[in-house]
């Protein structure tokens, strides 16, 4: 993948939930120049285990075939329903890189605490891995997670899509996009 492309693009896939039955998720395919040229949504159960299915769903409505790379807004979404973002990968042949902002031990004990027993959940969570942190320019560090590419690479990307504080602007407008839809579902 040739980064400083300027017409590389990006499907940035973020979330909107606020504790009803349902989190609604946003994908924006963005050009590294900002232009937006795609957008879909779909929903995913809060507390259910159909993420993986919902991050799919986005990337089969956009039906393209010029995206680059996949960021996700976290990869344990609407009350832990957990994305498996080496399926997503295996199924769309993009490199996947889950974005994270805050340094945290980990999230077994609540998993363990709200799904007692649930070790398919927990597994799921385990499988995805340590986070690498990435140090952005402006000197905010960013938690990496990255499967079809290495963690350098992923950090380049997330730099090249990252022009204001850092939050990737793919993920950025799909969290708007996310949270719009939501609250218009009400």
């Amino acid at each position: 993948m040739h980064i400083p492309k300027k017409g590389l693009r990006a499907l940035g896939i973020a979330e909107s939930y606020s504790g009803r039955e349902h989190s609604t998720l946003a994908g924006i395919v963005m050009r590294k120049d900002l232009i937006i040229d795609g957008c879909a949504f779909s929903r995913v159960a809060v507390g259910g285990m159909d993420a993986t299915e919902g991050v799919l769903a986005i990337v089969q409505t956009l039906d393209r075939r010029d995206i680059n790379v996949i960021f996700l807004s976290g990869c344990v979404i609407a009350f832990f329903n957990i994305i498996d973002a080496e399926r997503v990968h295996k199924c769309t042949g993009l490199p996947v890189i889950c974005v994270t902002y805050e340094e945290s031990a980990g999230l077994d004990g609540d998993i363990c605490h709200h799904f007692p027993g649930d070790t398919a959940r927990l597994d799921a969570y385990r499988r995805l891995g340590d986070r690498v942190s990435h140090i952005l320019p402006d000197g905010q560090t960013v938690y990496l997670r990255s499967w079809g590419l290495d963690p350098a690479d992923a950090g380049r990307l997330c730099m090249a899509f990252t022009h204001e504080g850092k939050i990737p602007e793919p993920l950025r407008v799909a969290r708007l996009s996310a949270r719009a839809a939501h609250d218009f579902a009400r």
